[in-house]
C-alpha cells in the first residue's frame, strides 16, 4: 500500500464517477500526446491508460510512482519521477495536461503551464475551488486578480463543475473544483510579457486602490491624467491591461 504525505498536499479522489467525470471533460484526438500531473494512487490514471493517446504521468513521490507500476503495469516507462515545477517539457510538439493538482502548488503549476504554452493547448485540472474561481473570474469580480489576467490572456477559461470533499480520502478542509483551459485561436497580442506581468502585478498588489497610486513609477506624468487610472485593478479587463502595457515606460 501506500501512505498519504501531508507535505505533498495528498488527498486521494474516491468516488468513480468524478473520476470518469473529470477524464471525460478532456478532448481527446487520437494520437495526441498527454501529461499527468501528480496521479497520487492512480485515480483518473487508470482512465487515461484507456484512451488512444501518448500518455506520461509526472509524479515527485517515488513510493507511489513504485505502487503505479505495480497495480497499472501499463503504465510502466510512461512514469517520470521528477518535480512538475522543475522539469523539462515531456514531449517535442503540442501536449494537453490534466491533474488532480497538488492543492500547495496549483497555482505554480499554472505559471508552469503560462512558460509552456506554445506547447500546451488544453488543461483539465481540479483546484482547490477559491484557486479556480481565481483564475476563471472576469473583470469587476472580486476573486479576479494576477493568475485570472495572466492566464485569460492565452486561454478561454471553463468553470465546469464543483467536487465535494466526501469524494476524497482523506476529506480535505477545503471544497474543490473543476476547470478547463484552452488556448485562444486569437490570443491577445503582449509585446512585451515581463512588462506585461509587471504591470498586472503591480496594480493588484494594491487592488484597493486607483491604479495611479501603485502605477505611478511606470507610465510618464501626461499619461497618467488618463481616466482609466481612476480605476481600480479589478475594473480593467484583460483587453484593457494589454493596451495599458504598451504605454509603459
Amino acid at each position: 500500500m501506500y501512505t498519504l504525505k501531508k507535505s505533498l498536499g495528498q488527498h486521494f479522489l474516491r468516488d468513480e464517477n468524478m473520476c470518469r467525470q473529470i477524464v471525460d471533460a478532456l478532448p481527446v484526438q487520437e494520437g495526441m500526446q498527454l501529461l499527468e500531473v501528480g496521479p497520487g494512487a492512480g485515480a483518473i490514471t487508470k482512465y487515461l491508460l484507456e484512451l488512444p493517446v501518448q500518455f506520461k504521468a509526472v509524479e515527485l513521490d517515488t513510493e507511489k510512482v513504485q505502487y503505479l507500476e505495480q497495480t497499472y503495469p501499463a503504465i510502466r516507462g510512461k512514469l517520470i519521477n521528477e518535480n512538475f515545477l522543475e522539469m523539462k517539457p515531456p514531449y517535442e510538439g503540442q501536449f494537453s495536461v490534466i491533474g488532480n493538482f497538488p492543492y500547495n502548488i496549483s497555482t505554480q503549476i499554472m505559471f508552469q503551464v503560462l512558460e509552456w504554452k506554445s506547447q500546451v493547448p488544453v488543461v483539465v485540472g481540479m483546484f482547490q475551488k477559491e484557486v479556480a474561481q481565481r483564475i476563471a473570474a472576469n473583470h469587476g469580480n472580486k476573486e479576479y486578480g494576477i493568475l485570472s489576467v495572466l492566464l485569460q490572456v492565452y486561454y478561454k477559461i471553463e468553470y465546469l463543475f464543483e467536487v465535494h470533499e466526501n469524494c476524497f480520502n482523506p476529506p480535505p478542509k477545503v471544497k474543490s473544483a473543476v476547470i478547463r483551459l484552452t488556448r485562444l485561436e486569437q490570443p491577445y497580442e503582449v509585446k512585451n510579457e515581463k512588462k506585461f506581468k509587471l504591470l498586472v502585478k503591480t496594480a493588484f498588489g494594491q487592488r484597493r486602490k486607483q491604479l495611479r497610486n501603485p502605477l505611478k513609477g511606470h507610465f510618464n506624468k501626461e499619461y497618467l491624467q488618463e481616466p482609466i487610472f481612476t480605476k481600480r485593478a479589478e475594473e480593467l479587463s484583460v483587453a484593457d491591461f494589454v493596451a495599458l502595457a504598451e504605454h509603459m515606460l
